[in-house]
């Protein structure tokens, strides 16, 4: 496994500042290029590359990310779905063109073969890109099954496994802090499958508790922040284990219960999902469901490809998730 130190030599930093970058450190100054640069060092001292045989061909596609670049620093997931992309299409040959939210007016018809949508687009965009070509595939979201290829998570899956193992462990008192999201055109409010499968099952398990369900923005601030109000809140009953939404926002909640001298995971046991990069660097280490997002990436191209060379029937490719137990959690 890369240390900080692999790191700090790959982005040409020093040790301190990938230290204080990894861990969201809000007192540190580094310009957005410094931080890019850690940021990609750490996924890329964790990716293995594959040696497969070139296409005789080389297709053109289009990358296209919901995020802008530098809302895409904030949120490693998205990160690392696109470096598994970029890295698939490097070693077949493919021609890639990746184009951020900001960007997306560049994308013209008749000059790609397929397009590679990562993130959650409305409707009305999805019309967008199928005037611009019918391959398309979509990552992270499964927008009209029947019609289009997409490479998801099951969140429904992942959520009951954290809190079967919450349950295994002896807690009863679970918490949940999430985020919710909408299009980027605000056309709608994008359901939340681990918020909603974390209310029904609790439900099932007569243990659900409104009262310890916060949701916010997939942010570190805003983890940091909601987990403040549930110390607030709660005092002497809050939730002892925590399944929170996303890594990022699991940073904060780290960091909130740092500074209230909370002891982890002696008192509160906490769980994240993504297992981004920056998880097992933090303090303390991040238990969380893994989610295989370079290999999302990996198999949207292969998806892509099958249908430039002619697939007509859909598909749709759940990718398994992998709870890693490390130091914030029982």
């Amino acid at each position: 496994m890369a240390t900080i130190k692999d790191i700090a030599q790959k982005a040409g930093v020093s040790i301190s500042t990938v230290s204080r970058v990894l861990n969201y450190d809000p007192t540190l100054s580094v310009t957005e290029e410094t931080r890019r640069k850690i940021f990609e060092a750490a996924e890329q001292l964790s990716y293995k590359k594959k040696v497969v045989k070139r296409p005789e061909s080389t297709p053109k596609i289009a990358l296209v990310n919901w995020y802008t670049e530098t809302e895409e620093l904030s949120d490693l997931y998205y990160l690392s779905i696109r470096y598994g992309v970029e890295n698939r299409c490097k070693t077949l040959g493919v021609d890639v063109v990746k184009y951020f939210y900001n960007e997306m007016e560049g994308l013209q018809a008749g000059s790609l073969d397929g397009i590679i949508a990562v993130g959650k687009f409305s409707p009305y965009q999805i019309r967008l890109f199928k005037g611009i070509t019918e391959n398309i595939v979509f990552v992270d979201y499964s927008p009209e099954v029947e019609d289009y290829d997409s490479v998801v998570v099951d969140f429904e899956k992942a959520t009951k496994k954290v809190i079967d193992h919450f349950l295994e462990k002896g807690h009863q008192n679970i918490g949940f802090i999430g985020g919710r999201e909408l299009f980027r055109d605000q056309s709608a409010v994008i359901v939340d499958i681990r918020e909603k499968t974390f209310r029904n099952y609790m439900k099932e398990k007569n243990l659900l508790n409104e009262k310890t369900i916060y949701i916010g923005s997939f942010s570190v601030q805003d983890g940091e922040r909601m987990m403040k109000q549930a110390l607030e809140e709660h005092g002497e009953n809050l939730p002892s284990a925590i399944y929170v939404a996303s890594d990022i926002l699991a940073i904060g909640v780290l960091r909130a219960l740092l500074d209230a001298n909370i002891s982890i995971p002696e008192r509160v046991s906490v769980i994240g999902v993504n297992d981004i990069s920056v998880a097992k660097y933090v303090y303390p280490t991040l238990s969380t469901v893994r989610v295989h997002t370079e290999f999302m990436g990996e198999t949207a191209v292969d998806l892509l490809l099958e249908r430039i060379n002619g697939r007509k029937i859909s598909k749709r490719v759940f990718v398994a998730t992998e709870l890693i137990v490390r130091e914030s959690s029982n």
